[in-house]
């Protein structure tokens, strides 16, 4: 895992907006909305103590049933909640982006996650290890208030997802699960291929072939070289299943 140079308490971080490109930010507030909306100086200590990393696609934060050592809060990466039923196989139930926390059992009391979690998008992250972590949790009210209603976004989210699964055509489930991928990265554009998304819609990737071509045709995507554009996102929209609308309406309320 390899780590960013952070240079002041501001957290001056690079993140990328697109595939490639790094954008440097001196001073501006955190990518992250959780830390964002933090008040900047009564959680000086807390922001001080998060150490910028960088996570690669693919990577495994958690595994089920297992000790969390860190939190990590997304800058410009999305990392997905798997549900596990055996070692080989799993479905997304969250996906989590820089409007999250990944971590929040650690929130709740829990020493370990009942998911697995993978990064999709790789990028930036801030970490802190879960000691620290439930040492600042205790003295910082704000933080506590932002993570209650993450736990309950998570778990709204995830009964939506499986409802989701069990009834709509998997051309509807990707059109969702872009504009919800989109709606974290802040982005039209990032890398994820086939096999991945079939991974976290719980499907055969000639499944996703079809779908994602479907999707190509009318011109609401473009798919190539393992990176997938939106194109049209009003289109995409009115292709996506209803659930893309209650999640919207879960988070915003």
């Amino acid at each position: 895992m390899r780590r960013v140079h952070r240079r002041t308490l501001e957290i001056c971080i690079a993140f990328r907006s697109q595939p490639g490109t790094v954008i440097h930010s001196a001073s501006g507030p955190p990518p992250n909305r959780i830390l964002a909306a933090l008040p900047r100086k009564a959680n000086r200590r807390f922001l001080a103590a998060l150490k910028p990393v960088e996570l690669a696609l693919g990577q495994v934060l958690y595994h089920p049933r297992t000790r969390s050592l860190y939190v990590y809060f997304p800058n410009d990466c999305t990392v997905s909640l798997l549900a596990v039923a055996d070692r080989a196989s799993g479905l997304e139930v969250g996906l989590v982006g820089r409007e999250g926390m990944v971590g929040i059992p650690l929130a709740l009391g829990a020493p370990g996650s009942p998911v697995r979690a993978l990064v999709q998008g790789a990028g930036s992250a801030m970490r802190m290890s879960s000691a620290r972590f439930g040492r600042e949790l205790k003295r910082n009210r704000p933080l506590q208030r932002s993570l209650d209603r993450c736990a309950y976004v998570a778990m709204a989210t995830a009964m939506q997802i499986a409802v989701c699964n069990n009834e709509h055509l998997l051309e509807a489930r990707l059109a969702r699960w872009l504009l919800m991928t989109r709606d974290r990265t802040s982005s039209d554009r990032f890398r994820c291929t086939q096999q991945s998304i079939a991974l976290m819609l719980g499907v055969r990737r000639v499944g996703v072939t079809v779908a994602a071509s479907a999707l190509a045709r009318r011109k609401l995507i473009r798919y190539a070289r393992g990176a997938i554009e939106i194109l049209d996102a009003k289109g995409l929209l009115a292709a996506s299943c209803s659930c893309y609308a209650v999640i919207q309406g879960i988070e915003t309320a």
